[in-house]
């Protein structure tokens, strides 16, 4: 992905530098094992890092060379996401696109929808319409997941910014209302459709911006398919030493993940992501 020297967004809150607003400390490869666990079984997973977690500071952290260029890889990511759905929210469903906030912390922050660390990974929360991202996740993508290359990650961005479509859709305040008289059984199912809707809409995003901007080549579609089938439930819970158990998969097999962001990256069209509709996921 050609991103160096291109447009950033101004809608990143960066809160990496400042000290850590609650929760546990997370940084280094030998908690990531924990961290795989906890994203595995859906769980925050913070009382067992408190062990091996750095020590909370008050100074604000210094950041990185490596740390600047993730931001400025996040932030030009996040760019094409606005203009890509500012075009297709207009062309395909006739109204207008209000981008998101993409909160970059280190460590551990807060947001109305609970604390955010190293154990949560990347998620969005409807509350602020905001997406929360430590860039250390990047780290773990590629050196614990697998899922190597600057497009995996811009991939998981993608991801995040496809829940804010649908939240701005409606479609995630109607689920969190179905899940929440839900069986557990019920409500894992719902959340298996959403993640992978997300997926497909990140492929739909992901046709669009090649076209736009030809900065995407096959060898960056290549990372995102690797990047989805290494975060696919039965791949993740074989990591962490477990067997497959489908009736507690959250956001869709490795199989699942790859062929519906397939799907959205052949069409272009954000009504071939229905997976609420479709009888075979």
């Amino acid at each position: 992905m050609q991103w160096r020297g291109r447009r950033g967004s101004r809608n990143i809150e960066d809160r990496r530098g400042q000290p850590a607003r609650g929760g546990a400390a997370v940084g280094g490869l030998g908690v990531l094992a924990v961290v795989l666990i906890g994203y595995v079984l859906g769980i925050d997973v913070t009382p067992l890092l408190q062990d091996v977690s750095s020590p909370q500071s008050s100074q604000p952290r210094e950041l990185s060379a490596e740390d600047q260029a993730a931001a400025a890889f996040v932030s030009v990511t996040l760019a094409d996401t606005e203009e890509v759905w500012a075009e297709l929210f207009q062309s395909q469903l006739g109204r207008a696109y209000r981008p998101a906030t993409l909160v970059l912390f280190s460590g551990a922050t807060q947001s109305p929808c609970g604390g955010a660390n190293g154990a949560t990974g990347p998620f969005y929360c409807p509350s602020d319409r905001k997406a929360y991202l430590d860039t250390d996740f990047f780290v773990t993508l590629e050196r614990r997941l697998g899922a190597q290359g600057d497009f995996a990650a811009a991939y998981v961005v993608a991801h995040e910014i496809a829940h804010h479509v649908q939240n701005e859709l409606g479609i995630l305040g109607r689920v969190n209302q179905l899940r929440a008289s839900a069986s557990p059984q019920d409500s894992n199912a719902l959340s298996v459709r959403v993640e992978l809707q997300a997926d497909c809409l990140s492929g739909v995003w992901a046709r669009h911006a090649s076209q736009m901007f030809g900065t995407i080549d096959r060898g960056d579609i290549e990372e995102a398919v690797t990047a989805a089938r290494q975060i696919g439930d039965d791949t993740l819970q074989r990591a962490a030493g477990q067997r497959p158990m489908p009736h507690t998969f959250t956001h869709g097999s490795a199989e699942q993940r790859s062929r519906w962001f397939l799907t959205g990256l052949g069409s272009g069209q954000i009504g071939d992501c229905d997976t609420f509709s479709a009888d075979n996921l």
